[in-house]
């Protein structure tokens, strides 16, 4: 059983940075690439960032040069550190983890989500 919790979302004003932390837990044997992804209301969810194992890292568009992805392998843990946060940034984040469990299975795991608004 694999768990990924999210946190530190809520409401910013624009122009203003909010930290997501998305921790794994349960049977892990190793992750490979972690990512964040986002929904805004009546569009697609579309890629924010992913890093892999080996540190290659990949930015949506409109988010390269605000947004820096890192994690902690010690914890199991992805961050999203979010800087001159824009109106058109508010949606549902997801982090999403490929983990190879104790038993062998691999398998793209997703966080529940959360709210980040950018509005004043």
């Amino acid at each position: 059983q694999v768990q990924l919790v999210e946190s530190g979302g809520g409401l910013v004003q624009p122009g203003g940075s909010l930290r997501l932390s998305c921790a794994a837990s349960g049977s892990i044997f190793s992750i490979n690439t972690m990512g964040w992804y986002r929904q805004a209301p009546g569009k697609e969810r579309e890629l924010v960032a992913t890093l892999t194992s080996g540190g290659i890292t990949k930015y949506g568009d409109s988010v390269k040069g605000r947004f820096t992805i890192s994690r902690d392998n010690a914890k199991n843990t992805a961050f999203l550190q979010m800087n001159s946060l824009k109106p058109e940034d508010t949606g549902v984040y997801y982090c999403t983890h490929g983990i190879t469990t104790m038993s062998g299975f691999r398998y793209d795991y997703w966080g529940q989500g959360t709210q980040v608004t950018v509005s004043s």
